[in-house]
């Protein structure tokens, strides 16, 4: 693969595949130069295999002799560019080849805790952290509200969230998580308005603000929600029309009185089969009039009651694929763990409010941004053959996973500079760092 350098950084040989994914991206900066940092940055977090700071990335591009610490983190804290736009560009991206066309979009809406100390840290709350150990599932930190377009890889069985679009909760009396992630929904719904836009969340993601024109929102439903029928017919008389129907029964009600049938169902990898019941409903109190419906599951040898509740704004689609709809939430999750344990996400300890808004999503976007170079470049059928011969004891290693992408990736990067026509000596930190991204490879 012929490598290339950047013109305004000669020093930095990259793989051309590499180049081709970040140069659609350059729009997005005011200055060459601006472009130039992040393409610097965004490498030197890939190839970089410990502490992901702003200087670990500058170690991990072997630029921090050519480029400033102090330039570095103005590319975070001062420099002219915008999260969104960029975030937007690269969603473009991920749907116009990860997506078909005119295929609907499922966007994942969750938040997470990156957690951080000191006082002096922007936006850093004791807040909810689902990952926390302990009854109290507390933690102190930056807590991110992120929106991630869910797509099918042709080398996975399950689906595989991007994170594109972030909102920094900036604490009580302030926009609640969920209005962040309505925020995020509405830019993605003037971004795309020739596609239609499934939300999903989970329990904690319910509210007006999620009623975005040219978006459905599919949530999981409390058991104590209190649900209506669809608004009855005008009667002809003075007066304001009823907005809501007949108060509905209980979940539980619900489900011992509803018409049941068997459904096959993709969901955690898997095809199960499961007993589906689908109801016309209000959710008043959270949506207000909006129409919707209330999808209860159950496992198929289940006899009474229900093991789900769903509810969701979209009233067209089946209930076996509001199901599913539902399951592939779960990769917003699988995304936000990856971020943080294999990429490092929240390891960079700026404080500035530009510099902490801007990190993240920066990091996040990476690590969106190598998953696609991965789709679009870097697979081949033998990479996990390679891998199963090389390890024939993990007999569970079935499918490419984020690790084995940043591998590959690493590895492309190394190569590059091994090719590279250049007069100087060879530098012994690159038989280093080939050894790291091969050791990476195989942990």
């Amino acid at each position: 693969m012929v490598s290339k350098p950047l013109p305004m950084l000669p020093a930095l040989r990259l793989p051309s595949s590499w180049l081709e994914v970040l140069d659609p991206l350059r729009a997005v900066f005011a200055r060459s130069s601006t472009f130039g940092l992040f393409v610097l940055l965004a490498t030197g977090l890939v190839a970089r295999t410990s502490r992901r700071t702003v200087v670990g990335m500058l170690a991990g591009a072997g630029m921090a002799v050519v480029v400033s610490f102090h330039s570095a983190c103005r590319f975070f804290s001062t420099h002219r560019w915008d999260v969104d736009r960029l975030g937007l560009a690269v969603a473009r991206l991920v749907v116009a080849r990860l997506v078909e066309a005119d295929a609907p979009l499922t966007v994942a809406v969750d938040d997470t805790l990156l957690r951080r100390w000191g006082k002096k840290v922007h936006h850093a709350f004791w807040t909810h952290d689902g990952a926390a150990q302990g009854p109290a599932k507390l933690g102190r930190g930056n807590r991110w509200v992120i929106a991630g377009i869910v797509v099918r890889l042709p080398f996975t069985s399950g689906p595989t969230c991007l994170p594109v679009l972030f909102r920094l909760w900036a604490g009580k009396d302030t926009p609640s998580p969920v209005t962040l992630a309505g925020q995020l929904l509405t830019l993605l719904a003037d971004a795309f308005p020739d596609r239609v836009i499934h939300a999903v969340g989970d329990a904690a993601y319910h509210g007006m603000p999620l009623v975005v024109t040219g978006t459905t929102i599919t949530t999981r439903l409390p058991a104590n929600a209190a649900l209506y029928g669809p608004p009855p017919p005008r009667t002809g008389r003075r007066g304001r029309p009823a907005k809501k129907g007949a108060r509905l029964g209980r979940l539980a009600e619900l489900a011992a009185a509803a018409s049941w049938r068997s459904v096959r169902v993709e969901r955690y990898a898997r095809v199960d089969t499961v007993q589906v019941a689908t109801i016309r409903a209000l959710w008043y109190g959270a949506f207000a009039d909006t129409p919707g419906r209330l999808v209860l599951v159950r496992d198929h040898h289940t006899t009474s009651g229900y093991d789900l509740a769903i509810f969701t704004t979209d009233t067209s689609t089946d209930g076996g694929r509001i199901v599913e709809r539902y399951a592939d939430r779960w990769s917003i999750e699988v995304a936000n763990a990856t971020g943080k344990q294999v990429l490092g996400i929240g390891q960079a300890r700026n404080r500035l409010p530009p510099a902490v808004e801007r990190t993240v999503p920066f990091e996040f976007l990476t690590q969106t941004l190598v998953t696609y170079w991965y789709t679009t470049y870097g697979y081949h059928r033998d990479d996990l053959v390679a891998r199963q011969s090389a390890e024939p004891w993990y007999t569970g290693k079935t499918e490419t996973a984020f690790e084995d992408m940043l591998a590959k990736l690493r590895r492309t990067l190394i190569a590059a500079r091994f090719t590279a026509t250049t007069p100087n000596p060879l530098d012994p930190n690159i038989i280093r760092d080939y050894e790291l991204a091969c050791a990476a490879a195989a942990a």
